[in-house]
């Protein structure tokens, strides 16, 4: 039995140490392969760099493999260049967004790629852009020159937003020789949601109204003092199993002519302890239908179930309306958002919230009635 135990115990060490080189060579091969990765990358970029540097004129845009998107090219006043016309181009391949200044004799007099929009999907040079939404010429710090203000809009392959087109802002402020983007200023138009429209960057940039406290206050009366409006018809308390009992504080944020819906659970210490934005990439709460706590996927625990009705613009900027829904679970410590439901179940104009609760908790295989 000794001889046994310990034939098992050295076979054991044996199959460990393999398992152990194995790992290793694993290891190794991985980082090898995100050396190639990234070596391709760099020769990709290099490549991409030299055809977009041997840009000289606007016939030679074509040339290198840059679409000109028409429809956004505008004249503009600059200081160094006189009137020039702003040539924004789609590069093919990678879908990488240029925008070019050319003079009266179509020579090109500045250049950049430095936008928001070319960093969507970091680590590769492939971007997610489908074209320009929106460009706008007017002095946004004071200087008295023309600034650049543009949205480019974005639809990714996979992930959370896979087949949904989002927008990405930027502005550029005119200097000495062209034009330089001050980076901080485009990440929060961009992580605090004011790129819905020309007038929001405006408000944000030249104006100095922000929606950030929306994402970083800590106290509904901090909400209430920067100007967020709670929907008293939809506020109420509730007792959530995992974090206690909870006020429901859903509202709005008017910025420019775009308004913000959040909700938020506030403690009865009045600190924020969950936020959520059912809104999404939407521009604007055009009525909010109702919100309901209840156990939705038969956990045991309430959930939130968000009905409203929203607004955007359409391809021809014509306003459009939506219904949607959102759901978000109660789990330990916090919540998470649905994304199984709502593939399975749409949201027509007529539904209720209701109605699209019993759907919902049909989906999860029950339908037993509790109170609110």
């Amino acid at each position: 039995m000794f001889f046994k135990g310990t034939k098992e115990k050295i076979l054991l060490l044996a199959a460990v140490l393999l398992l152990g080189i194995k790992c290793e060579a694993a290891q190794e091969g991985q980082g090898q392969d995100s050396q190639t990765r990234d070596s391709q990358v760099l020769e990709q970029y290099r490549e991409y760099q030299s055809r977009l540097s041997a840009i000289e004129t606007l016939s030679q845009i074509g040339e290198q493999g840059f679409d000109i998107i028409e429809e956004q090219c505008f004249p503009i006043e600059t200081k160094d260049f006189g009137e020039v016309s702003l040539v924004p181009a789609l590069e093919k391949e990678y879908s990488r967004l240029a925008l070019f200044l050319a003079d009266e004799s179509g020579r090109i007099v500045w250049k950049t790629d430095q936008l928001e929009a070319n960093s969507r999907i970091l680590g590769q040079m492939e971007q997610p852009i489908e074209g320009i939404s929106a460009v706008s010429f007017q002095d946004l710090n004071g200087d008295g020159l023309k600034d650049i203000a543009l949205i480019a809009l974005c639809v990714n392959d996979s992930g959370a937003y896979a087949g949904k087109t989002y927008k990405t802002g930027d502005v550029l402020f005119q200097t000495d020789g062209g034009f330089y983007r001050d980076y901080r200023i485009s990440e929060k138009i961009n992580r605090f949601s004011m790129n819905k429209g020309i007038d929001n960057i405006t408000a944000f940039v030249r104006d100095g109204y922000s929606a950030e406290f929306l994402y970083t206050a800590t106290t509904e009366k901090e909400l209430v003092r920067n100007g967020f409006v709670i929907a008293q018809d939809q506020h109420y308390a509730r007792q959530f199993e995992k974090l206690g009992r909870l006020d429901v504080v859903p509202g709005t944020y008017k910025m420019a002519d775009f308004t913000y819906f959040m909700v938020y659970l506030v403690n009865e210490q009045g600190y924020i302890v969950w936020s959520f934005q059912p809104m999404g990439e939407y521009d604007n709460l055009y009525a909010l239908k109702g919100i309901n706590c209840r156990d939705v996927d038969g956990d045991g625990m309430k959930d939130i179930i968000v009905l409203a009705d929203y607004s955007y613009a359409g391809e021809n900027n014509e306003l459009l309306t939506k219904s949607e829904y959102s759901i978000y679970y109660q789990r330990t410590g916090g919540f998470a958002a649905d994304t199984e439901v709502k593939a399975h179940i749409s949201c027509g104009e007529d539904d209720t919230l209701s109605a699209l609760i019993e759907k919902a908790r049909a989906y999860w295989g029950w339908r037993v009635e509790e109170d609110d």
